[in-house]
């Protein structure tokens, strides 16, 4: 790969998340730490990032989080691979808060393979997609959607949410963050959704997340929760190829690889 073509690309990371560190750029590029930090060293150059301890931070703009539609497409196979993991740590009677997210989206259409959950969720796609199976599928679930100012990312969002989500408690919640760090644990974009997600977690038993491995060795704007708080991860094969993957098997109480 020429080096004009991995600018572009880490240029287009960037653009997603802001900050990347080393080991993302090499896993996601198939290079050398070498060559990684020469490309560093072009794009500090040019004026496009700064680099920083274990990685690069973009100068030109704070990255915001992509449109659910190209969310959806993106890692579509290792999302389905995860969403399918995580329904098999499910069964009947539990009651589950799920948030917002693309991958959240693909997990709702896996569990119309399931029966006799309690289903509460912020996300108008999360519950739309649990209806549009044939109707034995989803009359299977009881299905809450909780109420508030409806964003254009197709979730409703605000203070009512949140006292909707503190009169429940839930066997787990199934989130999907932006990012997770070893440092700084799950984090969101939006301070919204990064409440939203927390609130959640503190009135669920058991907080479980669903990411593919190019969420990992991320961090987004809003911290939500800590990796002590976190009860599993689920993710990809991918993640086995990060330099530090080993680290989030010591320091997460369970690691789950679809």
């Amino acid at each position: 790969m020429l080096q004009q073509e991995r600018l572009h690309r880490i240029q287009a990371l960037l653009q997603q998340r802001h900050n990347i560190t080393t080991e993302r750029v090499m896993a996601e590029l198939n290079i050398s730490r070498e060559t990684a930090r020469r490309d560093f060293i072009e794009l500090e150059a040019q004026g496009i990032a700064k680099r920083v301890h274990g990685g690069l931070v973009s100068t030109t703009q704070i990255a915001t989080e992509a449109p659910l539609q190209i969310r959806h497409g993106q890692y579509a196979k290792e999302k389905r691979a995860i969403a399918r993991c995580a329904v098999q740590q499910l069964s009947a009677g539990q009651t589950v808060f799920i948030d917002a997210g693309s991958t959240t989206a693909i997990l709702a259409e896996e569990l119309r393979t399931l029966s006799g959950l309690t289903i509460i969720s912020n996300s108008l796609q999360v519950i739309l997609n649990l209806s549009m199976g044939n109707e034995q599928d989803y009359l299977n679930h009881e299905l809450i959607l909780l109420g508030g100012r409806v964003q254009q990312r197709m979730q409703s969002q605000g203070e009512q949410v949140i006292r909707e989500i503190e009169r429940y408690q839930a066997d787990l919640c199934m989130l999907s963050p932006v990012g997770l760090d070893l440092e700084q644990g799950a984090s969101s974009y939006y301070l919204e959704e990064a409440n939203i997600a927390a609130a959640m977690r503190q009135h669920s038993r058991d907080c479980m997340l669903l990411m593919d491995h190019s969420k990992l060795n991320v961090h987004s704007r809003v911290n939500y929760a800590r990796l002590d708080q976190i009860s599993a991860l689920i993710t990809d094969v991918g993640s086995q190829k990060l330099a530090n993957f080993a680290d989030y098997q010591t320091q997460l109480k369970q690691v789950i690889l679809a």
